[in-house]
């Protein structure tokens, strides 16, 4: 006798076939082989009691505050304890119910759907990629003086076509450009400036590599001279806030967009109160209005990665708590885009400098990719390519 550790759909099922249950038995169990818990806020007590009501009949169960049951309180947050099976069920019974509880239902049907969606298509202007199969990893090239790990690496930019040319070698999937530092205290440069770091780059990593290039920049201008000259990603750290042209311009060319959440700017961000009062709430809200913003603009639904912006107004609590807890990202059904690699944080835990900080980076990796990171952006490819094949055999098998 031993106890079964089941994470994921996939794994119920192959369970399952292992011992030979009949077809429709499979269909019928694998949803009851899963837990779930959904955490809803803000609920009027007496939506509150009919959901308790409504789950407690088919055997789940809803936490409530402890005034909710005599409406003491006005509202309460819930948790909806049960398998999917319960669940889904609860969301068919209620879906016809008033006080707001039919647009619940409706959530937690979109909210079971994207918990199991595992695999994506992007489509960039030049080809279509799947994510899901395996890790993808994103190396990374700053053509900056000042970036926090790799300022002032190239004397120009021949130098920093050789080096994207290595990374591909070495394995990198994407190639991802920047001209402007967004380490922690630094300040934003000119158009100009940033034009003249990123646009030769992109034009000579399109002539010598296959793979595609994403350009790392906050100004529509700058992404848009980059996709003229074959950048096929834009990767906005800023989630399309800082230039309201940005959406225009993913639409117009059609290309895939990274919108990574971030608690003020640059220059300030590890200043002042970067507290949360729910770090994992509010940084899902965030992509849910800048997901509908996206949308708003044009952009593809299918075409947005988020990141969750580890290292960006967080502390080192934070950036733990959303390693450990990144799969609650998938609440989203979005790929989900990770960069640790030799952030500070990582250096507060294991100690040393920059150039030590590999092996704490190659554990953030494994939790990552453990956890439902579907692409990582990473200084050292070589390394962290064999670190996230080895993680993906142990996950994906």
């Amino acid at each position: 006798m031993r106890y079964l550790y089941i994470t994921s759909t996939s794994e119920a099922l192959e369970t399952l076939k292992r011992i030979d249950v009949d077809p429709f038995g499979i269909e019928a169990m694998v949803p009851k082989m899963e837990n779930i818990n959904i955490l809803l806020e803000g609920i009027e007590c007496k939506v509150a009691n009919i959901m308790k009501q409504e789950m407690l009949s088919i055997g789940g169960d809803v936490a409530v505050a402890r005034g909710s049951v005599d409406c003491s309180i006005d509202k309460t947050d819930a948790v909806i304890v049960g398998t999917i099976k319960h669940v889904s069920k609860f969301a068919d019974k209620v879906s016809v119910q008033q006080f707001g509880l039919k647009e619940i239902s409706g959530n937690i049907k979109k909210l079971l759907s994207n918990i199991v969606k595992d695999d994506f298509i992007l489509r960039t202007p030049e080809r279509k990629i799947e994510l899901g199969n395996r890790t993808m990893i994103m190396g990374i090239i700053n053509n900056t003086p000042d970036s926090f790990s790799d300022g002032g690496m190239f004397n120009c930019v021949e130098e920093a076509v050789e080096y994207g040319v290595r990374l591909e070698g070495e394995g990198a999937d994407f190639l991802d450009v920047g001209g402007e530092s967004s380490r922690p205290g630094s300040a934003p440069v000119s158009p100009e400036e940033e034009r003249e770091r990123v646009i030769p780059l992109v034009k000579g990593l399109k002539r010598r590599v296959k793979v595609p290039v994403s350009i790392d920049t906050t100004k529509a201008e700058i992404a848009r001279a980059a996709i003229d000259e074959g950048a096929e990603i834009i990767n906005d750290i800023s989630a399309m806030r800082f230039d309201e042209k940005m959406p225009e311009v993913a639409a117009s060319y059609r290309t895939p967009v990274i919108l990574m959440h971030m608690k003020g700017i640059p220059k300030t961000m590890q200043k002042g109160d970067i507290s949360y009062r729910s770090l994992m709430n509010e940084t899902i809200r965030f992509f849910r209005e800048r997901i509908e913003k996206a949308e708003f603009g044009g952009i593809d639904i299918e075409n947005i990665i988020i990141d969750p912006g580890i290292g960006f107004g967080k502390t080192t609590k934070d950036n733990l708590k959303l390693l450990k807890y990144l799969k609650e990202f998938k609440t989203l059904g979005k790929p989900i885009l990770l960069g640790t690699s030799r952030k500070r944080f990582i250096g507060e835990i294991t100690g040393g400098d920059l150039p030590d900080r590999i092996e704490g980076t190659a554990a953030t990796v494994t939790a990552a990719i453990m956890n439902g990171a579907h692409i990582l952006r990473v200084h050292d490819v070589k390394f962290m390519k064999k670190v996230s094949t080895m993680a993906d055999a142990i996950v994906r098998g």
